[in-house]
């Protein structure tokens, strides 16, 4: 390293002088943020858990985690010159949210008839929303501290998300692996803007799960196999969202009426008593998504899902997981009442072009 490159480096180290955490929470808050934390770089006593549950295949066909490796607990190798994370969370519940709104949702899923769509998906797709926040929060700090090196993450990234947000001072790995905050439960997203300045780290939050273990034992398809360890291969939100293929026989009973996503870990859990209804009307459930029959979600056709699910995290399923996971649900209540519609339904996709909602279909017409 020469003179210049010292001088440089000295010059990001003592740049933090002219901007203040507080004054960066204070934009973030402006721009629909509900906290903002800063963690250091060093992850690495997150290395050994990452490796482990690679290692036990947990992560099932997300081959993308295990591509990356050990550079999702190395944030100087994602982006050279990192010197901070600064890590941003946003509160998802709409704004319409009432008191008992978990017992609303766990009332949901006793109807099987109902289709149940997971509550930060029923509004805006939040991946352009919080990058673009982000990113503008960025530009704010780079006013303020020039020049100024930064990458905005909103889970685009190998990044350890709630590992930085713990450290941050947003609060402690829950033990569903999810981030809980005292304040705010855990009905959030997270997002991270990888800083070359030395901002001071915030301070660690304590554990505060005790011996609850409530998600635990809600779980439907037990994919918590231990405490803060999630076999994805077993997650309802895993197998909904992110599996392409054909759902185990063994897990399709177990899911219900969720048609994408789960969220019954974060409605037993305490904490959430405390979560927070969205600053933003763009997590507003749109009533399309709500409130709605499996029979009429299955009977949409490709232009009516691309056409109600526009600008919604759902429509990265595409139709035909879509369709899958909807005839799962339609078996699932099929057998808890024979409904005529409930076949009916099912016998007009029973020679579907696809032959994966062919097979799920004809799994449900045989419940």
């Amino acid at each position: 390293m020469n003179c210049y490159q010292n001088f440089e480096q000295d010059t990001k180290l003592t740049a933090t002088h002219m901007i203040s955490v507080s004054q960066i929470q204070l934009w973030a808050r402006e721009l629909g943020f509900a906290g903002i934390g800063i963690a250091g770089v060093d992850l690495s006593t997150a290395e050994p858990g990452l490796l482990a549950w690679l290692a036990q295949g947990f992560h099932g066909d997300m081959t993308y985690m295990a591509a990356h490796g050990l550079k999702r607990a190395r944030p100087t190798e994602l982006v050279p010159g990192t010197l901070r994370v600064i890590t941003a969370r946003m509160d998802y519940l709409p704004a319409d949210t009432s008191g008992g709104w978990q017992k609303l949702e766990f009332a949901r899923l006793q109807r099987s008839s109902e289709a149940v769509v997971s509550l930060y998906a029923r509004g805006r797709d939040y991946h352009k929303l919080m990058r673009k926040r982000l990113q503008k929060l960025s530009e704010k700090i780079a006013s303020q501290v020039t020049p100024l090196g930064y990458r905005v993450f909103t889970d685009s990234a190998p990044v350890l998300e709630v590992e930085l947000a713990s450290r941050s001072g947003q609060g402690w790995r829950g033990k569903h692996t999810l981030l809980l905050n005292r304040h705010a439960g855990s009905m959030f997203f997270l997002g991270e803007i990888f800083v070359d300045i030395a901002l001071p780290i915030s301070e660690h939050a304590a554990q505060h799960c005790g011996r609850c273990q409530a998600c635990l034992d809600v779980c439907p398809t037990q994919a918590i196999v231990a405490p803060y360890r999630l076999d994805a291969r077993r997650c309802i939100s895993y197998l909904t969202i992110e599996h392409a293929g054909s759902i185990p026989t063994e897990m399709r009973a177990l899911m219900g009426n969720r048609i994408y996503g789960c969220d019954d870990c974060q409605l037993v859990c305490p904490w959430n008593k405390f979560a927070q209804r969205s600053a933003l009307p763009d997590f507003d459930a749109r009533s399309g998504l709500v409130n709605q029959q499996l029979v009429t979600f299955f009977g949409w056709s490709e232009a009516d899902f691309l056409r109600i699910t526009e600008g919604t995290p759902i429509r990265r399923i595409g139709y035909e997981r879509w369709l899958r996971n909807l005839a799962v649900a339609l078996g699932n209540a099929w057998r808890q009442q024979a409904d005529p519609v409930v076949r009916q339904a099912l016998n007009q996709r029973a020679q579907d072009a696809s032959a994966l909602v062919r097979e799920h279909v004809a799994w449900a017409l045989s419940e």
